[in-house]
């Protein structure tokens, strides 16, 4: 499965799902308008722009524009690209009636429709066989005192604000996060000061 090398944002956890069917990435949900009420989570987003750069990729209906207007806003100045999927008419297989406009959102797309949209928006692909570099893993968190210990919620927390990272942030998202941010040596630094 190819990687994108860009953070994907979508509107929500069916879109998400849809995507990682797809490829390899980091993809963050804006649960729909919701982004824009929550400040922690628009602050990640700018921070992991600031790292690898964001696709904006939302429904092709209104909302889904009105969506990416405003992110697009919210995020002036850093680096982010825009993926558009068509308008296709029809409804999702988990939905009993279409959307209010009659299309296909993200979720709805397949495979070949979304790697397209993400080629014309100019994502970053690699193949998998690239110099990657060592992950963070659970096990690193748990050595580091990061989980699984009776302070870690705490020191996750503080490391969290450090980062700009939403301190309610789960165990397996702050992972995704730190590996985006950080190498494995400069958590180990970090938590060390903790």
């Amino acid at each position: 499965m190819d990687r994108v090398e860009e953070i994907i944002v979508v509107e929500g956890r069916y879109d998400k799902n849809t995507l990682l069917q797809c490829v390899d990435a980091t993809v963050i949900e804006t649960e729909g308008f919701g982004v824009f009420n929550n400040r922690e989570k628009l602050e990640l987003i700018r921070t992991l722009s600031e790292a690898r750069g964001v696709i904006i990729l939302t429904d092709s209906d209104g909302a889904g524009f009105l969506i990416r207007s405003r992110l697009k806003g919210s995020l002036n100045g850093l680096r982010v690209k825009e993926a558009f999927v068509p308008d296709v008419s029809g409804k999702e297989k988990r939905k009993k009636a279409p959307s209010a406009e009659g299309k296909l959102g993200v979720e709805g797309m397949d495979k070949a429709v979304i790697l397209e949209s993400l080629r014309r928006a100019g994502a970053t692909f690699s193949d998998g066989a690239r110099q990657e570099r060592a992950g963070i893993t659970k096990a690193d968190l748990f050595e580091m005192g990061l989980s699984g210990r009776k302070d870690a919620a705490e020191k996750r927390s503080r490391l969290c604000r450090e980062l700009g990272i939403p301190e309610r942030i789960s165990a397996s998202g702050f992972l995704d996060v730190v590996n985006v941010l950080l190498t494995p040596e400069e958590l180990a630094a970090k938590a060390a000061l903790l």
